[in-house]
C-alpha cells in the first residue's frame, strides 16, 4: 500500500528519476542530482509504513482486548505464541545451517581450486623433467657415438 500512495503522491518525481536514470548513461553526474529526489521518496514511504504498522497495532489490540475475557482464547493465543516462537527458532537454525553448508561449500570450491592448480603445477614440472631428461638422454647418445671408434663400413 506504501508503494501505491507514494506512486500517487510523486507522480511526477517519479517521471523525473526515470528520465534522469536514462540521462545518466550519458552524464553520470546526473546521479548526484538523484540522490537527494530517492531520499525524499524513501523518507515519505518509510513515514507511510509506520503509520501503516501503528494502524496495525491499534487494530489489534482492538481484536485482542476482546479475547482478554476469555479463558480458552488465553490458552490458545498463549499456545500460538509457542509455535510461532519455536517455529521461528526453527527457522533461524535452518538458516545459520543453510549459512554453514555454504560457507563449506566455498571453502571446498577454493579447495578443489587450489588443488587444481597444483596438479597443473606438477604436471607441468613433470613435463618439464621428462624433457630434460630425453634431451640429457640424446646428449649421451651423441658424446657415446662420437667416443665409439669409427668404422668404415667393416664390422669388428
Amino acid at each position: 500500500m506504501a508503494q501505491e500512495q507514494i506512486e500517487l503522491e510523486f507522480k511526477d518525481e517519479l517521471q523525473q528519476l526515470a528520465q534522469m536514470q536514462q540521462m545518466m548513461q550519458q552524464n553520470p553526474q546526473i546521479q548526484q542530482q538523484m540522490v537527494p529526489l530517492q531520499q525524499k521518496i524513501e523518507a515519505r514511504k518509510a513515514i507511510l509504513i509506520a503509520e501503516m504498522m501503528e494502524d496495525f497495532k491499534n487494530e489489534e489490540k482492538k481484536v485482542t482486548s476482546q479475547f482478554d475475557h476469555d479463558p480458552i482464547a488465553k490458552l490458545r493465543s498463549k499456545e500460538l505464541d509457542i509455535k510461532a516462537i519455536d517455529n521461528e527458532k526453527r527457522r533461524k537454525e535452518a538458516q545459520e545451517k543453510l549459512n554453514i553448508d555454504k560457507m563449506k561449500a566455498m571453502m571446498n570450491q577454493g579447495i578443489q581450486e587450489d588443488k587444481l592448480d597444483q596438479n597443473e603445477e606438477l604436471a607441468e614440472l613433470r613435463a618439464d623433467t621428462s624433457l630434460e631428461k630425453q634431451e640429457m638422454a640424446n646428449e649421451n647418445r651423441l658424446t657415446l657415438a662420437r667416443m665409439k671408434p669409427k668404422t668404415n663400413g667393416r664390422s669388428q
